[in-house]
């Protein structure tokens, strides 16, 4: 069985040529161990007893290989056991009443559409992986071999793969009442690797803005001078922008949190021209018996009302109606992200730049350039709505200032 999991692997090209005998030595000392044939599965408490055992003699590297080894043997194992599709009626009315109660359930705990729409998407998946396996017998393992198919046959970044992981913890512990233990997902959490921000120069920031218009003209400014996100400038409503005092209020940013920004003096003319014709807009509506725009938690049905108020208009509605995917209410929503992604590309691609840029680079933008401005980290960790300064500093690998005023010897 080695045999044909050393031509899998290299066959993949999971591991590299030098690494394969060593993932085959742990692989043999394991079965060794528990005095078990190549042959059989071995669960996640046996897998988690040989690695501590391991940790008593070898370096943590050598451990981490060797789970990593047994990760993919136990997944190469699976595959060549999987029995065909055993989706029967009962049991796919079983899953579809499951995915049911996902929705229901994640409406409960008010998770955003996108968040719902993605983990149902991810639980139709895994039940095809499964094969439509009974939701009853289930366990840890499943998820270990599913996040290794997305590693393995999909190449998934890990990002993704925990993404996976956290919509089948919550399917798990809120629809099959079953407890994942920490060691467990500890053992398939994929380890996230950071990455530095792309991050544009003034010079280019400016570029692109003389290569938009209109309101995705405005929008775009508004990411860059307040440090927001792309839904978070969706979301905004009249009563959140404050132009009086220069403030912007974040509601239910990352982390259903709440911030305020800075509002950039440059913007203010321009937003007051631009919220007068969305007034106008709001005034149609309202002549035209338009249902209320959403809003978050019940709100709507404690004050059935206060969706039709003017302070909780969109300051970015969109020219069309479209129909609420929860409640299937006709209203008027915010603009379609979409809108502004293609406008940006679009300036992006005939100003010539070749970074990898996106409307959320004007985010890393926006911190970058306070940060070679001489501006705290603190200060611009609360602009951003960070939760741990860690996330704020990688800035300062991309800021091209000195941040720290060092003088080198040399120029002396």
């Amino acid at each position: 069985m080695l045999l044909n999991f050393k031509d899998h692997i290299i066959q993949k090209s999971l591991v590299k040529d030098k690494y394969v005998p060593f993932y085959l030595k742990w692989i043999s000392d394991c079965y060794s161990f528990f005095n078990e044939p190549d042959s059989r599965i071995l669960n996640l408490e046996q897998r988690n007893q040989f690695l501590k055992y391991l940790s008593k003699t070898h370096e943590d590297w050598q451990v981490k290989q060797a789970d990593n080894a047994l990760r993919l043997y136990i997944y190469f194992l699976s595959s060549l056991q999987k029995n065909t599709p055993g989706n029967s009626p009962i049991i796919e009315n079983e899953w579809n009443l499951l995915e049911t109660k996902a929705r229901n359930v994640l409406r409960l705990k008010h998770r955003s559409y996108s968040t719902e729409k993605t983990y149902i998407s991810w639980l139709r998946t895994f039940s095809r992986f499964v094969n439509w396996k009974k939701p009853s017998e289930l366990t840890g393992m499943e998820i270990q071999n599913f996040l290794s198919s997305l590693a393995v046959e999909r190449r998934v970044s890990s990002s993704t793969q925990n993404q996976a992981l956290n919509a089948l913890v919550f399917f798990y512990r809120y629809v099959l009442d079953k407890v994942i233990g920490d060691d467990e997902l500890n053992s398939v959490r994929a380890v996230y690797k950071r990455r530095l921000p792309v991050v544009l120069t003034v010079k280019e920031v400016d570029s692109l803005f003389d290569r938009m218009s209109g309101i995705c003209r405005l929008m775009a400014k508004l990411i860059y001078g307040c440090g927001l996100r792309l839904n978070e400038c969706l979301s905004l409503r009249i009563k959140d922008v404050d132009i009086e005092q220069g403030i912007l209020i974040v509601r239910s940013g990352k982390g259903d949190k709440d911030r305020r920004t800075v509002l950039p003096e440059s913007l203010k003319n321009d937003l007051i021209a631009h919220i007068s014709d969305v007034k106008t807009l709001y005034d149609q509506d309202r002549e035209k018996y338009i249902s209320a725009v959403y809003l978050p938690g019940a709100l709507d049905r404690k004050y059935p009302n206060a969706g039709k108020e003017w302070g909780w208009f969109w300051v970015f509605p969109s020219q069309s109606l479209s129909v609420d995917p929860r409640t299937h209410t006709v209203r008027r929503h915010h603009i379609h992200p979409a809108s502004l992604q293609k406008a940006f590309k679009a300036a992006v691609t005939e100003t010539g730049i070749t970074k990898q840029a996106s409307v959320h680079t004007l985010r890393h933008s926006f911190a970058t350039h306070l940060l070679e401005n001489g501006y705290d980290i603190r200060t611009i960790q609360e602009l951003l709505g960070h939760r741990n300064l860690q996330t704020t500093m990688i800035y300062t690998h991309v800021a091209s200032k000195n941040i720290l005023g060092v003088k080198s010897p040399l120029d002396k």
